[in-house]
């Protein structure tokens, strides 16, 4: 269950801007992101048990995203990993719009996901649940995913797209710190607000905030990608500890080929 942040086309200078943060067990074993031994192109996260992925972006400017869509009444046992949807893009030579076709065709086989995929001139969005009738395109602007259909205007979620919007992308030049601060709030939703996704309300309370902190469950990384329109971009990511506390953080500066 994360939460994503885009600006696409969304200002002169950084065509591209994702800040976002990867929730998970804190049992389940990953690799920060890197570039990829066998694919050094591909700079993303690595999900040792299922071999997936869930944010990363390539030397060539494609990127993509996934979330989980919550719905615990429609889980499927034993379905594909939704991670592979990211790194079979990320190491492909589709179209966005080609390869958002190809899984939507196939996306009943899935758990709920939503899926962003883009390279420097086009982005799209698909999933496969109720609303997702089909792979739409992206216009410039910006837009919040969590775990319902896009811009879904859940607490966490215009939480973090308010305190983003008004973040001055011309400074991601002079740090990338302040987007990692906003990224760790971890300010819990009242509960009048909060989603009915079929959890318990404890359980609707600890994942109302961009940032979970819990002991078995919680935002285990914050990424940032972000490209220029000169070429040069970045991916950077700092991991936490069930604690919320950070433990590293990786920088991967690169240009864009």
């Amino acid at each position: 269950m994360c939460i994503a942040y885009l600006a696409i086309a969304a200002h002169p200078d950084w065509p591209l801007f994702i800040a976002a943060n990867r929730d998970e067990f804190h049992d389940r074993p990953c690799l920060p992101a890197a570039p990829w031994t066998e694919h050094p192109d591909v700079i993303a996260g690595i999900d040792c048990q299922a071999q997936g992925s869930w944010l990363g972006v390539t030397r060539q400017g494609r990127y993509a995203l996934i979330t989980n869509y919550r719905d615990p009444s429609t889980l499927i046992d034993n379905a594909p990993t939704r991670g592979q949807l990211i790194s079979q893009y990320l190491i492909g030579h589709e179209s966005p719009q080609t390869y958002a076709q190809q899984v939507h065709s196939i996306g009943t086989l899935y758990n709920g996901f939503n899926l962003i995929i883009g390279d420097r001139q086009q982005s799209f969005y698909t999933g496969n649940r109720h609303g997702q009738d089909k792979p739409s395109q992206l216009t410039p602007g910006r837009y919040i995913l969590s775990n319902h259909l896009l811009n879904t205007n859940w607490p966490k979620a215009e939480r973090l797209r308010l305190a983003l919007d008004a973040f001055p992308l011309e400074h991601l030049d002079q740090s990338l710190t302040p987007v990692f601060d906003i990224l760790k709030d971890n300010t819990p939703a009242q509960d009048h607000a909060l989603p009915s996704t079929g959890l318990t309300l404890e359980r609707e309370r600890l994942l109302s905030s961009p940032f979970i902190v819990s002991p078995d469950y919680g935002t285990r990384c914050s990424t940032i990608i972000a490209l220029h329109a000169s070429g040069r971009a970045i991916l950077s990511e700092i991991s936490y500890d069930a604690s919320g506390a950070p433990t590293q953080r990786h920088d991967w500066p690169f240009a864009v080929s």
